[in-house]
């Protein structure tokens, strides 16, 4: 079998710009999702996304977050259906990331999101966190308001109840967790 070569960003890029017509550096929302064949490593191409205010990457093979440091304008950051393990690469766009939609990757350990200070929406169902130490990191975000935490290991031996007390009382500062609006 013949494995074709990963998409580049450039490519993805090229790609969007082709089938918009549109100048990349100048759109303020960016779809490089659902590539063939896949985007695996988020790079410094980037960069020329100058105006982006809502990127989505996801649907691709990508393993960590990289190349968005000079994304001044970015508010949301679509990276569903990939494989990050880690919230690392977040450091530069943390002081003005308001939603991170993370579900359906391999993140086990919530380490690092204390950069996300700006962050409002936490999208990451669908991971690997099994312990209440590491959910206890998301105490680290100050203005998290909606989270949407369903179908990770810690959640597997909760009745829905036991879980949305166990969890706002870790986090009381939320509207909405798993899509149900805190009374």
């Amino acid at each position: 079998m013949i494995m074709a070569k990963a998409t580049t960003c450039k490519e993805a890029i090229q790609r969007w710009e082709e089938k918009t017509g549109l100048v990349a550096s100048e759109e303020t929302e960016i779809v490089l999702s659902f590539q063939w064949p896949p985007i695996e490593k988020m790079d410094n191409s980037l960069a020329a996304l100058t105006n982006v205010q809502k990127l989505s990457l996801s649907t691709n093979m990508i393993e960590k977050i990289s190349g968005i440091n000079s994304l001044k304008n970015l508010k949301i950051l679509s990276l569903g259906r990939n494989y990050i393990k880690t919230f690392s690469g977040l450091e530069a766009v943390g002081e003005h990331l308001e939603e991170l939609w993370i579900s359906y990757n391999q993140i086990e350990k919530i380490k690092g999101v204390n950069v996300l200070k700006a962050l409002k929406v936490l999208y990451m169902s669908n991971n690997l966190v099994k312990d209440w130490a590491e959910f206890n990191r998301l105490q680290e975000i100050p203005n998290l308001e909606d989270l949407l935490f369903t179908n990770n290991p810690i959640c597997e031996n909760m009745d829905v109840d036991s879980w949305r007390t166990q969890a706002l009382r870790r986090l009381p500062k939320l509207k909405k967790l798993d899509a149900i609006p805190v009374v």
